[in-house]
């Protein structure tokens, strides 16, 4: 057993900054640790251009603190009237790192997301072309599909026939939540396909969100599945595979959204991610595996570099970390695991 682990710097191949107050607010928490991540952009109204993309990443970079290196990697919210040339040229001067795809109403801010799939395959194929990566959020919004049966049913209608269609396309599997899409991205080639999966999913079932009254801090989208399937992500986190990749998916709502009739979906989990991964590879018996989980695997996918700058993680007594986030409009809950944190943190160092 060790006490004293020390990673590249991780990456985050899936996060929400919001705009505004709470981006001013939630930024700091992934930069303290991080050097990259993947932006999401389903703001209102989402980034579906190459102007977008830009003007987005200038306000990430004036609300970062002041020195951090930290690099926000921008997407393009995929709609049924992106240019296709548009796409093309914001890739080709490196403005963006992929393209997201969300169907109509999956999630928060989707509602300009793809209704059929056939209106985007002109973008697609320009993508799959140059070697741009689609980011899936992986459920049907079918009413008569059971929402612990979206991503399953999404594998097998809408990704598996897409995959075949275009072969080429490298594409990754976001938020992945169960056996089967673990299963489905194991079959399918390196290089090719890839897997974000977020600290929360290898944490909570639904037996968390729901035994014993309602917690409305572990509701997300893709809703959290059995306890079988939460095993079948910790055994592909820590099996070193690298279609497997770390994407928190740290989405920030303000307590007041949160806690409400009808909820708003996401997990805050930047600020203490790297301390529960730590637990959870622990327990697997792969601390070993952590590194490739959090710093080399997403590179790798995306064609880009390993960070240079290392982080640093020991073993103590429990690490506290504030239960809120302050922001100009109210707090935003951070993510409790439901068991002592005993990694702290340290670094990046060069």
């Amino acid at each position: 057993m060790t006490d004293r682990l020390t990673l590249r710097q991780p990456d985050d191949w899936h996060l929400h900054l919001r705009d505004g107050d709470m981006l001013r607010a939630v930024l700091p928490e992934t930069a303290r640790h991080f050097g990259r991540a993947i932006i999401m952009p389903n703001l209102v109204p989402p980034v579906v251009t190459a102007a977008d993309a830009a003007d987005y990443r200038d306000r990430i970079m004036a609300a970062k603190p002041l020195n951090n290196p930290f690099k926000p990697l921008m997407t393009l919210y995929l709609t049924e009237t992106t240019d296709a040339k548009d796409v093309r040229a914001a890739a080709e001067i490196g403005l963006i790192t992929a393209v997201k795809l969300y169907p109509a109403g999956a999630t928060t801010n989707s509602a300009s997301g793809v209704r059929d799939l056939d209106k985007v395959m002109r973008v697609l194929e320009t993508m799959a072309l140059i070697g741009l990566p689609l980011c899936l959020h992986g459920e049907v919004t079918d009413p008569d599909v059971d929402i612990f049966d979206r991503e399953a049913v999404f594998i097998d209608t809408v990704l598996a026939p897409l995959r075949e269609r275009l072969p080429k396309l490298r594409t990754v599997l976001e938020h992945v939540t169960t056996a089967q899409g673990v299963d489905y991205v194991k079959s399918q080639p390196e290089g090719t396909m890839g897997a974000t999966i977020t600290t929360h999913h290898l944490i909570i079932d639904r037996n968390h969100i729901l035994v014993g009254g309602i917690k409305p801090h572990y509701y997300c989208l893709p809703v959290a599945k059995r306890a079988s399937h939460r095993d079948a992500l910790i055994a592909a986190a820590t099996s070193g595979d690298p279609r497997f990749f770390l994407g928190t998916d740290s989405a920030p709502h303000l307590d007041a959204a949160k806690l409400q009739p009808c909820g708003c979906a996401g997990c805050f989990t930047a600020t203490n991610t790297l301390s529960c991964l730590a637990e959870v590879f622990e327990k697997a018996g792969a601390l070993d595996k952590l590194e490739g989980f959090t710093s080399l695997n997403g590179p790798s996918f995306y064609k880009l570099p390993a960070n240079e700058a290392t982080v640093t993680l020991t073993k103590g007594d429990p690490v506290t970390y504030p239960a809120t986030i302050d922001t100009a409009e109210g707090p935003v809950t951070v993510f409790d695991p439901g068991f002592p944190l005993h990694w702290r943190v340290e670094g990046p160092t060069s």
